[in-house]
């Protein structure tokens, strides 16, 4: 039991540690910098998320565990055998000091992470439009145009909107929308809101928070009150 609640916890990490590397990637966060950090990773262009990748390495780590634990408990001979003495040594000690350096790190991330707002709009006002196709299609057919017509017309233009961004040019399907006919009477604005769009993902939010994870934080609140050192 002890063997699958800290794979779980890894898988956790890694899940959460591998999105963070990807935003990083595409600049949207940053990783918490020291002003005296010196070495390669200084450089702006090498940059990398070195923090997140230690802590995935260290979830992979635990996760691949797992297994040993439960070959230990399958292949007991009679519940009479003793090798899974040594495995247990092994696997259970290191389980926990890798997790633990795991959640350090991410401790340490997580509470100086840098959120780029900036690049996250840019991005948004890029992709959006075409994330809403859906949304712009329903409100075409609901302003009284053919949803055939509606749909053979957005893909069209999302088409060529598409060959627009490719070549580094701003997304127009907007624009192109809002010049054909077929949706003179959508609102390009109000089907276009992000927040519309984001449905009860806030609410389900801080319903989380106040559910799940205040009660939790309440339970550990001296332990959370320690800033670990990051020594990994």
């Amino acid at each position: 039991m002890n063997s699958k609640a800290l794979a779980l916890a890894a898988a956790a990490i890694h899940k959460c540690a591998n999105d963070l590397r990807l935003l990083a990637n595409l600049r949207e966060v940053e990783e918490p910098f020291e002003k005296d950090q010196v070495g390669s990773s200084a450089m702006p262009y090498k940059r990398n998320p070195m923090r997140c990748e230690r802590a995935t390495g260290l979830a992979r780590f635990v996760m691949g565990l797992a297994p040993v634990a439960l070959n230990t408990a399958a292949e007991q001979w009679l519940e009479r055998t003793l090798d899974d003495s040594s495995a247990r040594r092994l696997c259970l000690p290191e389980a926990f000091l890798a997790l633990d350096a795991a959640i350090e790190v991410m401790t340490n991330v997580l509470g100086g992470l840098i959120v780029n707002e900036p690049t996250i709009t840019a991005r948004l006002k890029q992709e959006l439009p075409f994330v809403a196709t859906e949304d712009l299609l329903m409100a075409a057919a609901k302003a009284g145009a053919d949803r055939q017509h509606a749909h053979e017309a957005i893909r069209t233009h999302a088409l060529a909107a598409a060959d627009r961004v490719k070549r580094g040019e701003s997304n127009d399907l907007a624009d192109r929308l809002s010049r054909d006919p077929l949706f003179k009477g959508v609102n390009l604005q109000t089907a276009l809101d992000p927040v519309r769009l984001c449905g009860r993902s806030a609410e389900q939010t801080d319903r989380w928070i106040v559910e799940v994870a205040e009660p939790i934080r309440h339970r550990h609140a001296a332990t959370l009150r320690h800033q670990p050192t990051l020594r990994v």
